[in-house]
């Protein structure tokens, strides 16, 4: 039974930074792409991130101030997110599947993130 856990959630101020956790078990992690996504409120679910092996893919909106990365030895996949802005206010929740280039079958309950301005 695949289990995705997130952590590190919170309420922080515009320009503050965050580093989410996921603990991933039941699955062969570093076969997997690792992904993050959120959800602001009243807004569909959006892509972040993802990582597999080398390959890194962002979103447009936050690139060049959140950095996806993985500890295999771990089975845990990070999400640091800095210069933090209200819209980056959602829930975000941590994904899984075998290819870097869409959104796989595994998720996670999610962790609320909010920036207040």
């Amino acid at each position: 039974q695949v289990q995705l856990v997130e952590s590190g959630g919170g309420l922080v101020q515009a320009g503050e930074s965050l580093r989410l956790s996921c603990a991933a078990s039941g699955l062969a992690f570093r076969n997997y792409a690792m992904g993050w996504f959120r959800q602001a409120p009243g807004k569909e679910r959006e892509f972040v991130a993802i990582i597999k092996s080398s390959i890194l893919h962002y979103a447009n909106s936050v690139k060049g101030r959140f950095t996806i990365s993985r500890d295999n030895a771990k089975n845990t996949v990070y999400l640091q997110m800095n210069s933090l802005r209200p819209e980056d206010t959602a829930v975000y929740y941590c994904n899984a599947g075998l290819e870097p280039t869409t959104q796989g079958p595994y998720w996670g309950k999610g962790t609320l993130v909010t920036v207040s301005s």
